[in-house]
């Protein structure tokens, strides 16, 4: 990784604006969105289309091209300008050869993500990083996490996961994995782990299960935000009972960081109130020095928003693939974020 630090004023990105324009894709496990961005990071045009990810990595990675492409030239017809930097955001950790810890899309872990998209686009400056961490980035640019150092970007959707903010930079770790908490183990009674295939607490407390745990115990399907409103006395011992082992975990993260400011985002914060106020109690009788616990400012389309930051952080950083995709793992961008008509 590059140590120097990368900073790109607004200033340097302002004569840009009008001549050039970036590209967004956020890979999900059900949708897939695709925007363009001029260079300040405000949204020009949209499209989205389903993963359909039991069909396999292959026909993810065709149709998404096409839909770029579509998109590329729509904006330039519409707009003006050319399409300089594409950014990728995608679940799991993503290495040259592949994306791991991503068992949504089958066959994600034998694509070279990178690359693919750098050839398939046309584009040479392509980066692509975890959708969390891409989030983060967001934040810390535009949104809650501005100004905040040391800091966490915490998501809470179907799955659960951390991005960890030091010095204006999102840290990614060794291996690309750094945050990803839905590994944590709960007790000492866990003998199964990320060797195994298992993420113990994200079993226990990611979205997904609690709609399932809420269904076994009320006798209905219901979805993780269905149980939060549900008014059955269970529903809410079940809430309870997820949220203090919740915040128990980000109690002990913040502990180890000492963070200033936690922002949450995620699918689940459409029950943003009884988290939040969840994790404040926790965490202020157990930190030494409890942080600030705010939302996230991009509650939808965080990642897709992150990955418009991955593309502006190539688009200034484009000596060379490697050294655009270190920049992107040490980012330190400041450019101004305004949302424009994405029709």
């Amino acid at each position: 990784m590059n140590d120097g630090s990368h900073n790109a004023s607004a200033n340097d990105l302002a004569p840009l604006a009008r001549e050039q324009f970036v590209v967004a894709i956020d890979f999900g496990g059900t949708k897939i969105a695709v925007a363009t961005a001029d260079m300040t990071g405000s949204m020009l045009k949209q499209a989205r289309l389903d993963t359909n990810a039991s069909h396999g990595a292959q026909q993810v990675l065709e149709r998404t091209t096409v839909t770029t492409h579509a998109l590329i030239e729509r904006t330039a017809a519409e707009v003006g300008g050319q399409c300089v930097a594409v950014g990728v955001a995608t679940p799991g950790v993503v290495h040259d050869n592949g994306v791991l810890l991503s068992p949504n899309i089958p066959g994600w872990e034998r694509v070279p993500l990178r690359e693919t998209m750098r050839t398939s686009l046309h584009i040479p400056t392509v980066v692509a990083a975890n959708d969390v961490k891409a989030a983060a980035m967001a934040e810390v640019l535009w949104g809650a996490l501005k100004g905040a150092d040391p800091a966490v970007y915490l998501s809470l959707g179907t799955g659960i996961a951390a991005a960890i903010v030091i010095g204006g930079r999102v840290i990614t770790g060794a291996h690309g994995a750094s945050g990803e908490i839905g590994y944590n183990l709960r007790s000492v009674l866990d003998y199964s782990g990320a060797a195994h295939g298992r993420a113990p607490l994200e079993e226990a407390i990611g979205g997904r299960f609690i709609g399932e745990r809420g269904s076994l115990l009320l006798g209905e399907s219901l979805s993780a935000a269905d149980v939060f409103a549900h008014s059955d006395t269970r529903a809410r011992f079940l809430v309870d009972e997820t949220l203090a082992e919740l915040a128990t975990h980000v109690a002990n993260l913040a502990i180890l960081i000492d963070p200033a400011r936690i922002a949450v985002g995620g699918g689940l914060m459409s029950s943003g109130d009884v988290i939040l106020r969840a994790l404040a109690f926790r965490l202020g009788y157990a930190v030494p020095f409890p942080p600030e616990i705010v939302p996230a400012r991009f509650l939808n389309d965080a990642s897709l928003h992150g990955a418009i930051a991955l593309a502006l952080t190539g688009s200034v950083h484009a000596s060379s693939p490697a050294e655009t995709q270190d920049a992107a793992d040490a980012v330190s961008l400041r450019t101004p974020f305004v949302e424009k008509n994405r029709n």
